[in-house]
């Protein structure tokens, strides 16, 4: 069969359209998909239905956008056309089940046209969904993974990695907390101000998790995810206008300052550039100022706790113009602080590692050596490549081949794979 020229076009056109519009919705889904899924969980107030219904309305996006065009307003048409597509789910099951008929009547005469609700009502729905998941009636481990999920898209296996347990593990957990929040009545809400700071502590870990694993990646090609550092950052922003507290700014300080280096934290070409290397002159001094004036504004209130700690070290590191130039005895007195503060083996091995600029190479490594031998961070990659890098200043060759390949065994994040291979190579030759 022969096509005409014209016709030819016309097909082009149409597949180029198509192809346009998917990669649209791809990039749409990338940047709005969680948005869309804490406002359905809101207006359904079930996370499986909401789910579905996320996954039916960017299905419906890519069916109809090649030839209507996207709507002016992707997300609201997103969030109606999830919704719908809910109730009408609901209607066909109730077939088989009676009362499931008064359930989609319900959600339909409840809730309001998704496209004539205020922005900052949209916007803040991703807030109400960490208060909810962070409810006190839930297990703390449980909140933590089931925000980290609902909020930030990450998979069961990337959670799983930054809380060191086995994956089928933590989806029983996720599962029995959306149980307890559907079968306890949880309401989907930001608490009052009497009850927000016992609920505090989690939420401020469940957005630090979330800014960690878009500083370092756990694994995958890409060193950082900036969507999930931003989306952190936006997150610690809505906390600090709704409270206030010392350590909410502490932490929104910690992140813009360790934000203000991603770009020169990796080569054009994706590699690992160690802080030592890095050229400051590519470091956000906007972000910069703005988290040493919160740092200062927390530190002030004399209620401060180790987010803000944390954020102090950032501080310092933020006011050197170079590694050997950084106040590195400062620096081990904030981690003196930090360790009695929030006692872990995560801190002694930073704060190992400040004692070796300040004292050398040989001093951080019996820090390390000693948190090794008890057992702490035998499986985590950092350890066993800050030993590595000690062992390698001291000359000491074999042994710090065996703690890079220790290392390598370690880590799934490609770029750090990268350096741990070169730095290896540079020691074989």
């Amino acid at each position: 069969m022969r096509v005409s020229p014209k016709r030819h076009k016309k097909l082009m056109t149409a597949q180029n359209t198509t192809e346009s519009v998917t990669d649209f919705v791809a990039t749409l889904y990338r940047s709005e998909s969680r948005r869309v899924l804490a406002t359905l969980i809101r207006l359904l107030g079930d996370f499986d239905l909401a789910e579905e219904a996320l996954h039916d309305a960017f299905a419906s996006a890519v069916e109809q956008w090649p030839e209507k065009g996207p709507p002016a307003n992707p997300r609201a048409w997103l969030i109606s056309a999830g919704r719908f597509k809910a109730i009408d789910a609901i209607r066909r099951r109730a077939k088989f089940d009676a009362s499931l008929a008064s359930i989609a009547n319900q959600l339909e005469s409840d809730a309001a046209d998704p496209a004539k609700q205020k922005s900052e009502e949209v916007e803040d729905d991703r807030l109400r969904l960490i208060f909810t998941c962070c409810h006190p009636a839930i297990a703390p481990e449980a909140q933590i993974a089931l925000t980290l999920r609902e909020i930030c898209g990450l998979t069961t296996d990337q959670i799983a990695r930054a809380f060191l347990t086995a994956p089928a593990a933590l989806a029983q957990r996720i599962v029995r907390a959306k149980s307890k929040i559907k079968n306890a009545n949880i309401p989907y809400q930001v608490p009052s101000p009497d009850d927000l700071p016992e609920r505090l502590d989690s939420v401020l870990h469940v957005i630090y998790l979330v800014f960690n694993e878009g500083y370092s990646a756990s694994s995958g090609q890409l060193l950082t995810r900036p969507d999930l550092s931003a989306e952190a950052i936006r997150l610690g922003r809505l906390l600090a206008e709704l409270l206030t507290e010392p350590e909410v700014l502490g932490l929104l300080a910690l992140m813009l300052l360790h934000d203000s280096r991603r770009h020169a934290r990796t080569s054009s070409e994706g590699d690992l550039i160690l802080l030592e290397n890095q050229n400051r002159a590519l470091w956000n001094r906007d972000q910069i100022a703005e988290g040493k004036s919160l740092v200062e504004r927390a530190l002030s209130s004399e209620r401060f706790g180790p987010y803000t700690i944390q954020a102090a070290i950032a501080a310092v590191h933020s006011d050197a113009p170079s590694t050997s130039a950084t106040d590195w005895s400062q620096i081990v007195a904030l981690y003196d602080l930090l360790a009695r503060a929030e006692p872990s083996p995560i801190i002694e091995l930073n704060r190992a590692v400040a004692i070796a600029m300040r004292d050398g190479p040989q001093a951080g490594l019996n820090l390390i050596d000693a948190i090794l031998a008890r057992g702490d961070l035998a499986d985590y990659h950092l350890a066993h490549s800050a030993r590595a890098e000690f062992l390698r200043r001291l000359r000491r060759t074999a042994e710090a081949q065996a703690a890079y390949r220790r290392a390598l065994d370690l880590t799934d994040q490609e770029p750090e794979r990268r350096f741990l291979e070169r730095r290896l190579k540079e020691l074989q030759i």
